[in-house]
């Protein structure tokens, strides 16, 4: 867990791989977010 709060090393390089991947990460956790909101509403108008 520690492992996620560390501080960035200036020297380690920069992997343009692992950009994408956390570009893509972030598209999908949004996605879905939205996703189970819409769902919510929907839900609530059936009511």
């Amino acid at each position: 867990m520690l492992y996620f709060f560390r501080k960035k090393d200036p020297n380690r390089p920069t992997n343009f791989n692992l950009k994408v991947m956390h570009w893509i990460n972030r598209i999908a956790i949004i996605m879905f977010l939205v996703g189970i909101i819409i769902k919510l509403i929907l839900v609530y108008l059936k009511k």
